[in-house]
């Protein structure tokens, strides 16, 4: 069964009030590192997996792309998403990305930001995204590192007496699979894998590696989130860009 935390009223409440506020990873590390990597926008047909609200979706109208599809489990995001980040050539689809179906649409760009690792068959959801690239098209995608999501515990920072972090806990590395974790609700799922599975499942699809990073944040978020430097200390997100090939 698909894991569809975002429409647990409680999860969707806490994590709509962090994105709201515009002082989050996503805005400081994450989101800056995936618009930075993408050639260009401008009259291209995009395609957002794991949309959430849309706000992916109307800057890339807004920096010139021709149309985008946005797709999202959750009913929540969906409508949201129609409500605040509506426009014309935009288009949305409350849909588990994994069972995404478009036989005769292909795309110059597929993005996906911090929805890979909710996905249990990373293999086919490669191959699904592949075959919706037209040549030459980029997939650029996100998701939280290796290093945060190895341990099982997913307990990482060692502290001490005062709470002082000393250090990174790191373990289970080579054993990929499931995890499981609080996110203002018990039993969050996600899925961990190793560097070499992320990109060598890309290859082995048929998409050329053009370009990895391990963000830190831009300056404005560490003026506004201090704690941020830490991402030196270890990063919390890995952002891969492929290509289909001609």
């Amino acid at each position: 069964m698909k894991q569809n935390i975002y429409d647990n009223q409680i999860f969707f409440k806490e994590y709509a009030s962090l994105r709201d506020s515009g002082v989050t990873y996503n805005d400081f590390v994450e989101q800056p590192t995936i618009k930075s990597v993408i050639t260009t926008l401008k009259g291209k047909s995009i395609l957002d997996l794991g949309c959430g609200t849309g706000q992916f979706a109307r800057y890339c109208i807004d920096h010139g792309a021709l149309k985008v599809l946005g797709v999202d489990i959750s009913r929540n995001m969906i409508e949201l998403a129609k409500k605040e980040n509506n426009h014309q050539r935009i288009d949305y689809i409350c849909l588990p990305m994994e069972d995404l179906e478009l036989p005769n649409q292909k795309f110059d760009i597929i993005i996906s930001s911090l929805a890979v690792h909710y996905i249990e068959n990373y293999s086919n959801l490669i191959e699904k995204i592949s075959g919706l690239l037209k040549s030459n098209g980029e997939f650029i995608f996100s998701t939280e590192h290796p290093i945060v999501t190895a341990r099982k515990e997913m307990n990482n920072w060692v502290k001490d007496n005062e709470g002082n972090k000393l250090h990174w806990a790191f373990d289970n590395y080579q054993e990929e699979g499931k995890r499981e974790q609080h996110w203002y609700i018990d039993g969050v799922i996600k899925y961990h894998r190793t560097i070499s599975t992320l990109i060598n499942t890309l290859i082995d699809k048929g998409l050329v590696l053009e370009q990895i990073m391990e963000p830190q944040s831009v300056p404005v978020g560490l003026r506004q989130m201090p704690k941020l430097i830490n991402e030196e200390r270890r990063p919390s997100f890995i952002v891969i860009k492929s290509r289909k090939g001609s």
